[in-house]
């Protein structure tokens, strides 16, 4: 195991801290639209540019479409490329989002969760995320912003392995992550390239030596076959994230993984969620702990591609699972991580029953309380009792 390098200990918001990250992997192109709460990512990324900290060509666009439609001509181009949205400027992204993926591009995304519309919303839910959840790029979660900027850094040596080639998100909770300042530990900004490396294209439309074409038409003879090389690529994620999380935990001594476990190896009940929220549960389940509850949390890190084979041994054996989402799948039966989840946990031998939780639409505050609240219903379906399938937190309805 190699040295853990020193670190600098710092007061950062998210915003500044995944800015950060993005600014020492030396991107060669940031495209970029404010949108609230991401606006101040890219201020301070532009920032870095305008003093000469970053020599990355900064494009400001028209819109969010632009900003990815720029992202993928940038990157399709052969250069590193950073953008970031929240909320309705994801949505706008909408098309162009899943050509990314299509084209095999590793852009780097940073997706400050928000609400999407309607109501006009500015605060946190994981509407947007979710979303573009098939659409094809890397999706990671994250609780506070050392993850945020740890993971900014991670998605590229993971996006840009030749076996993947896939773009990716680092996706942090507007406002109660990406405003609020919190106390993180910075690699230099040596060190952090080192980690990520210098940038490797797999093909460039400015070789006129290797011409080739980039979004043609593709009709019933081939898409099919397209669409099929492009599912094939997912797995290999999960080995390639492997050994960048292993690297990255012998560099700083901070270890990812695609979920983290919190008093999970005895526990009977489980609490599954996504984000900031896993801060406020783990308090909880300390209290609980204390009163001699067996309960644990199963913070889920990386949602794209899910690792449903991997979570299977981690699901099996428990009396019952709580799955707590931050968005609303309308017209569905239950929240994205509920459906996952359920469906990763189906056929387990004596399968726990699995219960949706539906929260913080909007930026409603996830209080100890509606922890609270989750563990008891646990209890009472781990001993039998009744308890619908799908549940509101803090919903006044």
């Amino acid at each position: 195991m190699s040295k853990v390098l020193q670190q600098e200990l710092v007061a950062l918001s998210g915003n500044e801290a995944v800015a950060y990250a993005f600014k020492q992997a030396r991107p060669h192109v940031a495209s970029a639209f404010p949108i609230t709460p991401q606006t101040e990512m890219m201020h301070k990324f532009a920032e870095f540019v305008a003093n000469g900290e970053s020599t990355a060509e900064m494009i400001l666009v028209e819109s969010e479409h632009s900003a990815m439609s720029a992202a993928v001509g940038a990157a399709a181009a052969g250069a590193r490329t950073i953008t970031a949205t929240s909320s309705a400027g994801f949505a706008l992204m909408w098309e162009v989002v899943y050509i990314a993926a299509s084209l095999r591009l590793p852009i780097q995304m940073a997706l400050v969760n928000r609400a999407l519309s309607g109501n006009i919303n500015i605060h946190c839910d994981h509407s947007d995320s979710m979303g573009g959840r098939d659409a094809g790029w890397i999706h990671h979660f994250c609780e506070n912003a050392q993850e945020a900027y740890d993971t900014g850094l991670i998605n590229f040596r993971i996006s840009e392995h030749m076996d993947v080639r896939l773009p990716a998100m680092v996706n942090y909770d507007g406002f109660i992550i990406s405003h609020k300042e919190d106390a993180l530990y910075l690699l230099n900004d040596d060190a952090a390239f080192d980690f990520v490396g210098p940038y490797k294209h797999k093909y460039t439309l400015l070789d006129p030596a290797r011409p080739l074409t980039v979004g043609p038409l593709d009709l019933t003879d081939y898409y099919f076959e397209h669409k099929w090389s492009q599912l094939e690529t997912y797995p290999r994620v999960f080995d390639v994230a492997r050994d960048v999380f292993d690297e990255f935990a012998d560099l700083t001594g901070r270890r990812y993984g695609f979920w983290e476990e919190y008093k999970l190896d005895d526990a009977d009940l489980v609490m599954v969620v996504l984000g900031s929220s896993a801060g406020t549960a783990k308090d909880v389940i300390d209290e609980y702990r204390d009163k001699g509850v067996k309960v644990g949390l199963l913070k889920l890190r990386m949602f794209r591609p899910f690792p449903a084979e991997q979570l299977q041994p981690v699901l099996a054996g428990r009396k019952a699972i709580a799955v707590l989402d931050r968005s609303a799948s309308f017209g569905g039966w239950g929240g994205p991580v509920f459906t996952e989840i359920r469906s990763a946990a189906y056929g387990l031998p004596g399968a726990a029953p699995i219960h949706n939780w539906i929260y913080g639409l909007g930026g409603r505050d996830f209080e100890l309380g509606h922890a609270a609240e989750v563990i008891e219903a646990l209890q009472k379906i781990a001993a039998g009792g009744e308890q619908p399938i799908h549940n509101l937190l803090g919903c006044r309805a």
